[in-house]
């Protein structure tokens, strides 16, 4: 007859202070599986660290989007935005339910137009569009959402040079009152600028404005910006309707939306303070309300949410190293995955639970991850179970970033796999491998 574990007693210092209403520790279950699939099956198979991504998830949370907005506009346009996740698989998924592709470099054009997205839907959006890569996809029709005066010009250069008329869009930045503005992309609207813009493109007549654009920020969780904003865009479209004719084919009122990740400042867990889309949608709705267009005109509200669609999707199975106290007092839980790929955990409060059945008394941990850096922390104190050397932890909703922001840093890359929605399972990109790395140096004939 074997005997049970012994479990180390923790005396827990008694803290006085403000009550917290969700007590010392919320309740917690394990994660033994992922959409069905043990997790100890993934990780015999795949290896660990291990991300994966659920494509289940990734299309209820699209179609959950799309519906929000269909349901008060008549003409809705999802595009996927590239930089949250470029790996092939996920992006295809996303384009088999209908999604065009918002790009913000010519690397993200390429992969799109590897994806089978034609030129003329993408938008290509941000500050980093050169001479070279205008060139490029001007032809193809893609549709460029100017950033800027000399960017203006240079279109209007090489619309005369390749005897195109480039259909644009017009990127504005506003203020609201719930959150710091992003002055940096675009034309200011408060100080006229948005409007000299296009009064220079209406009158230059190189370009076709077709529509306007505006990105309040990220990881919003007030709807009421999204109504603000909305209304100063709609305002801005009557202004031009007033003074050239022009009747605008799309409103793009950019991404921003939260997942249901929380920020290491929020107060509430993602859960509870994550509006829903149809929260979203309607702010949105009602800021618009104050568009004068003639009806059968009306625009087409364009979406560019990446971190809301996906982040939930994905999860990152991690193996315990070793334990410590450190010399707070609190436990310390090495795993063997860092900062290096789940590089949000610089400003999320991950959402991490065990990977198996537990028992033992919960303390304040901090986990911390391979790497030889102090700053390797992809959890900062939770109340946790104990563990042992060998148990598996999962991170969720890490889906957004993590695979285009991850770096390679001591450690090789892990592998990405996703779940097909009938429990299949398959590799979408592979865990580096010293050949990975070397293939792209080189050593000078003199060493």
């Amino acid at each position: 007859m074997s005997r049970p574990l012994y479990e180390r007693p923790v005396i827990a210092r008694h803290q006085t202070g403000a009550m917290n209403k969700f007590s010392r520790a919320a309740s917690m279950q394990p994660q033994t599986h992922v959409d069905g699939v043990p997790v100890d099956t993934l990780v015999e198979a795949y290896g660990s660290p291990l991300f994966v991504f659920s494509e289940k998830t990734l299309v209820a949370r699209y179609r959950e989007l799309r519906d929000a907005f269909a349901r008060r506009f008549a003409k809705v346009r999802v595009t996927w935005s590239y930089k949250t996740n470029y790996l092939d698989a996920i992006c295809r998924v996303f384009h088999r339910e209908g999604a065009w592709a918002e790009v913000v470099s010519e690397f993200e054009w390429e992969k799109a137009r590897h994806n089978g997205v034609p030129g003329e839907r993408i938008h290509l959006n941000g500050p980093l569009k050169t001479e070279a890569t205008l060139r490029r996809v001007l032809p193809e029709g893609t549709l460029v959402h100017i950033d800027n005066f000399d960017e203006l010009a240079l279109l209007e250069r090489l619309a005369d040079e390749l005897n195109l008329t480039p259909k644009v869009a017009l990127r504005v930045n506003l203020a609201v009152e719930s959150i710091p503005a992003w002055g940096r992309f675009g034309f200011n609207l408060e100080n006229g600028q948005a409007i000299t813009a296009a009064n220079r493109i209406v009158a230059g007549k190189r370009l076709e404005l077709i529509g306007l654009h505006c990105h309040l920020g990220t990881f919003i969780l007030d709807p009421a910006s999204y109504r603000e904003q909305a209304t100063k865009l709609a305002h801005l479209a009557n202004e031009l309707r007033r003074a050239h004719g022009l009747v605008l084919s799309f409103l793009d009122i950019g991404g921003g939306f939260a997942s249901h990740s929380k920020l290491k400042a929020q107060y509430l867990p993602g859960d509870q303070a994550t509006p829903s889309f149809d929260r979203y949608a309607a702010a949105c709705a009602e800021g618009l309300a104050a568009l004068e267009y003639p009806a059968g005109k009306e625009p087409t509200i364009v979406l560019e949410s990446g971190r809301a669609l996906v982040d939930d999707a994905g999860t990152l199975i991690s193996t315990v190293l070793a334990n410590k106290r450190l010399a707070d007092g609190q436990r310390g839980l090495v795993v063997d995955a860092g900062v290096n790929i789940l590089f949000t955990s610089f400003w999320y409060d991950h959402d991490v639970v065990p990977a198996q059945p537990f028992g033992g008394i919960a303390e304040p941990t901090v986990m911390y991850g391979p790497l030889c850096m102090n700053i390797d922390v992809v959890r900062d104190s939770v109340m946790f179970p104990p563990m042992r050397t060998g148990d598996r932890v999962v991170f969720r909703h890490v889906g957004a970033y993590n695979v285009t922001q991850w770096m390679q840093f001591i450690t090789y890359r892990p592998a990405v796999l996703m779940i097909g929605a009938d429990g299949r399972h398959g590799i979408i990109r592979k865990r580096e491998e010293l050949e990975t790395l070397l293939a792209s140096e080189e050593v000078p004939a003199w060493l």
